[in-house]
């Protein structure tokens, strides 16, 4: 195993050039004050960080990461119980996708789209040949914003209409459509929207909006409020409704049964196109190719990113269906990309799939997530009084965390920041101290490892939750 040296800091008047890009991989927990002062120093003098005021935050700076782990420069080790932002699903310095980037590299590290190129060929035809027969080609992205900006233009473009429908309880990206079609709080500082988004609330049986008291009435109630959004916006306006297939950074909401048959039902029934928002759920989240499968539905068009290639080069796209291939046969698609289906992208794309057949991945993500997660959160639910609810499926749950257990009343606001996220806060802190790193979402914490984590490491990052919990129950009031 390659060992890791300090090495010394640079005169402050040049980089250190050549230490930055020859500096041997990191493989455990190391130590340099050097190398995390300069690091610090960099970041904070001239890295403008998404979503922060940048002088609330103070960025760890990460020395590098095997499988479930990764490593600062004090000689810390995190679980990464998030995968970064949901995206590392084969974990860090998978050895197969590294040696994929480094192949291409030497071969071909780079060619413009309108080329064709054979690693980018093979993996829509392998992406295509997962999504099903009704999908026939892929167009590539550098991201998931990209790919839901791509997918409303060919929407709109198919249909000849305008209006687009998406949920409260979403996030689609932050590009100017796509942070339109988003609708949790992130889109306020981006308004005023592209014209013609529309939003409605999608189902939540813990938090229903409307009222139901079980899972077959939210579903119910649901429908008819889509239906009624759809008639009052005008059926013969809307090109498409998109739907994170498990809602994610919004709370990891599982659809009830029947719910994503039924908006397939409606977009039938109104010439409406069903976009399938991939990103975070697809390749292999929840124990499927795509989310979707999981429920008796078919969209039109999928976008994904994120665990296609675990991000370890930017990619993403959209998986269209022929009949809106068609559209395009005759008439020039307006939309394009420099880096389009990127190579080294690509190649690690290829490397995934290869992963996911030798080792059986799906098949880990089911196992591990009805042997380890579920009954695991369950008990955790049942010991602590701030857990309002624990819910999910395959390798992505989020423990709902509340103030008043009976009122359901959240632990911090809707939309909290700063010092009213300090019960959060103080989860948090307890969770990295003891070397899980949490995705925290305002009141919940999501639970997605890497989908190579062993059950001990799962087990692991939930024991530490379960101590940490400690903290969110002396928040709890009666």
């Amino acid at each position: 195993m390659t060992t890791y040296q300090a090495r010394p800091q640079a005169p402050a008047d040049q980089p250190d050039l050549a230490a930055l890009l020859d500096a041997p991989p990191v493989r455990a927990a190391v130590t340099d004050p050097a190398a995390d002062a300069q690091t610090r120093a960099n970041d904070r003098g001239h890295v403008f960080h998404s979503w922060s005021a940048q002088d609330a935050i103070n960025p760890t700076p990460i020395a590098g990461g095997v499988g479930s782990y990764f490593f600062d420069f004090e000689g810390n080790r995190y679980l990464d119980f998030g995968s970064q932002l949901v995206n590392l699903n084969l974990g860090h310095a998978h050895p197969d996708l590294v040696r994929a980037i480094q192949l291409q590299a030497a071969r071909l590290p780079t060619v413009q789209p309108a080329f064709a190129n054979d690693v980018r060929g093979e993996l829509a035809r392998l992406i295509t040949e997962k999504a099903g027969e009704s999908f026939s080609h892929v167009f590539f992205t550098n991201g998931g914003t990209e790919a839901v900006e791509h997918a409303i233009r060919m929407a709109r473009l198919h249909t000849g209409r305008h209006k687009l429908l998406s949920t409260y309880r979403s996030y689609h990206g932050a590009t100017a459509g796509s942070i339109s079609l988003t609708g949790d709080p992130r889109r306020w500082g981006a308004e005023p929207s592209i014209p013609g988004t529309v939003k409605f609330h999608g189902p939540f049986a813990y938090r229903s909006p409307f009222y139901s008291t079980s899972p077959e009435q939210e579903t119910e109630r649901a429908l008819a409020h889509l239906r009624d959004t759809i008639v009052f916006e005008g059926a013969h306006t809307i090109a498409a409704i998109i739907l994170e297939s498990v809602v994610g950074t919004n709370g990891v909401l599982v659809p009830p049964p029947g719910y994503l048959a039924g908006v397939r039902a409606l977009c039938d029934e109104f010439g409406i196109l069903y976009i399938a928002d991939e990103v975070m759920v697809g390749f292999g989240r929840v124990g499927e190719w795509f989310g979707w499968q999981a429920f008796d539905t078919r969209p039109d068009l999928i976008t994904f990113a994120k665990g296609v290639n675990s991000g370890y080069v930017p990619l993403g796209g959209v998986v269209i269906s022929g009949e809106i291939v068609d559209s395009f046969r005759t008439r020039p698609y307006p939309g394009g990309l420099t880096y389009s289906g990127h190579p080294l992208a690509c190649a690690a794309g290829l490397a995934t799939f290869q992963v996911f057949e030798r080792d059986g991945i799906l098949d880990r993500v089911r196992t591990l997530g009805a042997d380890v997660l579920a009954p695991g959160l369950a008990e955790i639910a049942a010991k602590h009084p701030s857990v309002g609810e624990v819910r999910g499926l395959g390798a992505f749950w989020a423990i709902e965390l509340v103030k008043n257990p009976g009122t359901r009343e959240a632990l911090v606001p809707f939309n909290a920041a700063g010092p009213a996220m300090g019960p959060m806060n103080e989860v948090a802190g307890a969770c990295k101290a003891a070397g899980v790193w949490p995705f925290i979402a305002t009141n919940r914490i999501h639970v997605a490892p890497p989908l190579i984590a062993t059950a001990e490491e799962v087990r692991e990052g939930l024991a530490v939750i379960d101590r940490a919990l400690d903290l969110a129950d002396l928040h709890v009031q009666d």
